[in-house]
């Protein structure tokens, strides 16, 4: 199994008081050192490029971005989403990571891999930046998969807190890649009701304010996984958010460690059962250090048992 990431990601700094600080990725890169990961091939994340990027993202937005940049200082893109000198160079190399794992995994390089990156991306749309995100990395991943490889079927998982706005108004009306996501709501940013379907590609499962283990396993077993199994993705792709643990301060979900390493099991199984256990796994929310530490710890050893390292 391969972890993609690259130290431009440390320097995207969204300001001293801001929940999506370097800190995040520090607390998972200690944790993915501990010497059970020893086996697993570290890569350096490439840089996206224009091509890849504007496969999901309009071409203005992508010069808007490049534009946004400053020389010192932030930029503020939205309410909470915030540029810095180093935001580019990070969210190239977070979108490039997914894309580079994605390659991997289709030409039989290794068949599992995370990305441990930031700036986040399931909140960036077509041509909005919001929510900390800038590029939609898992998106750019799913458009690079169908656009470079000789696969119809693409599912995206997201089990982050907060709905992957962004991921589906990408994809609501593109039939070759399902959508599915648990999240909280009400919450940030309004979108993901159960009555959301796209073009019948995109399955919501709303959780409400204090839903825990129970309730979290339930909208999965009953709903989400029989409708990927339906699907029968080729690739999985997951965003990775950790944001549902009781310990994040962001929201109000209460899912303990174990659920993490459950639903990546689950997702292995899956992954196994169409896609010859192809998975790529990209680093979303999270703001809890001990938690995302202990959540990202959980979901990478589920991920790793049964990859070639």
């Amino acid at each position: 199994m391969r972890v993609y990431t690259h130290p431009a990601c440390l320097e995207h700094d969204p300001g001293n008081d801001h929940p999506e600080s370097p800190a995040r990725l520090r607390a998972v890169l200690q944790a993915l050192d501990a010497p059970q990961f020893a086996a697993l091939q570290r890569i350096e994340a490439p840089r996206a490029t224009r091509e890849q990027l504007e496969r999901v993202h309009d071409t203005a937005y992508v010069d808007r971005i490049f534009a946004s940049v400053p020389p010192e200082g932030h930029a503020r893109l939205d309410p909470d989403t915030v540029m810095s000198a180093g935001s580019l160079e990070a969210a190239l190399r977070a979108a490039g990571a997914a894309c580079a794992a994605t390659d991997a995994v289709l030409t039989k390089q290794t068949n599992r891999a995370f990305c441990a990156v930031r700036p986040p991306g399931h909140h960036a749309t077509r041509d909005q930046a919001m929510g900390f995100c800038l590029f939609n990395s898992v998106a750019v991943a799913a458009a690079h998969a169908l656009a470079v490889h000789d696969i119809k079927r693409v599912a995206i998982v997201d089990f982050d807190v907060h709905h992957g706005n962004g991921t589906q108004d990408i994809f609501q009306h593109d039939v070759r890649v399902m959508y599915a996501s648990s999240h909280q709501m009400p919450l940030y940013p309004g979108t993901g009701a159960a009555s959301e379907h796209g073009d019948g590609n995109i399955v919501n499962a709303p959780l409400a304010p204090g839903a825990g283990s129970t309730e979290f396993r339930a909208v999965w077993n009953k709903t989400l996984l029989p409708e990927l199994d339906m699907f029968r993705p080729q690739l999985l792709l997951i965003s990775a958010g950790f944001d549902a643990h009781a310990r994040d301060p962001l929201a109000q979900l209460q899912l303990a460690t174990g659920d993490y390493a459950w639903i990546t099991q689950r997702l292995c199984e899956l992954a196994d059962r169409h896609a010859e256990g192809r998975i790529v796994s990209a680093l979303e929310g999270g703001y809890d250090l001990i938690a995302l530490g202990e959540c990202t710890a959980a979901h990478v050893a589920a991920l790793a048992p049964s990859a070639r390292v």
